[in-house]
């Protein structure tokens, strides 16, 4: 192994021991991913998390680090995700006047979207064949991670599979929503803001903010609420459902 090669093998192996290593690779994927974001006028589909969890797998890929190695640094910004929820009280709170205005069409809205995530994401995964802990883990996909995971668990789901499912769902959301909400002529910044909080949550609710704080304040509401309102949901509904799927 040539001399230079080798030192740069050393400086790899000792900062792979760092925890800290987790933590600044997490910071420089989103960076990266941010300013490629920024250089391609925000396009929807280069979305600075997709980018960012695609640099970050890629490099535990190629170096051959543990993920419980890179998370060991990396559970910084995990422990961030509470402040960060409760942050969104603020911009919640500027915008109280105006949920006061339009508590009926948010509370029909809030039941129609948390209806039609579960039971299409069931309903989908049965008429493919998918199993019944598939079934489970899919079906609160669009609940935050926490929530999610609980009631997947409390079912017989996977909790690391419905987890993979909602990130997926949360990225989805925030690449896809923009062309279906102009397709559907939707321009009014709190019902995108809300209808990407319901059916993406957390993910969904950052691409509002960088909208306007008015949609990401309803975006934020949306999230609390959807996943309130699927913690009671899913229990009601996915013993009926399985009970006539297995019929």
């Amino acid at each position: 192994m040539m001399p230079g090669l080798h030192r740069l093998t050393d400086v790899w192996v000792y900062l792979a021991a760092s925890p800290l290593l987790g933590l600044t690779t997490t910071l420089v994927a989103y960076l990266v991913a941010l300013q490629l974001y920024q250089r391609l006028r925000f396009n929807p589909l280069a979305n600075p998390v997709l980018i960012a969890i695609a640099i970050v797998v890629s490099i535990l890929v190629i170096t051959g680090t543990p993920y419980k190695t890179y998370f060991e640094g990396a559970q910084f910004v995990h422990f961030m995700l509470g402040p960060a929820t409760v942050a969104l009280a603020m911009p919640l709170y500027r915008q109280w006047r105006n949920f006061r205005r339009a508590v009926l069409p948010l509370l029909l809205g809030l039941a129609a979207g948390s209806v039609t995530a579960v039971v299409t994401a069931v309903g989908i995964a049965y008429a493919m064949g998918a199993s019944r802990q598939v079934m489970v883990s899919l079906a609160p996909k669009s609940a935050t991670t926490p929530i999610a995971m609980a009631i997947s668990e409390r079912f017989g789901g996977l909790p690391s599979l419905t987890a993979v499912l909602v990130i997926c769902t949360g990225i989805l959301g925030a690449v896809l929503a923009r062309y279906i909400l102009n397709f559907l002529r939707i321009d009014s910044h709190p019902v995108r803001g809300f209808a990407l909080g319901v059916a993406s949550h957390g993910i969904g609710t950052a691409r509002a903010l960088q909208v306007s704080a008015e949609m990401g304040a309803f975006a934020g509401l949306g999230m609390g609420l959807n996943g309130v309102f699927t913690a009671v949901l899913v229990p009601v509904v996915m013993p009926l459902m399985l009970r006539w799927i297995g019929s």
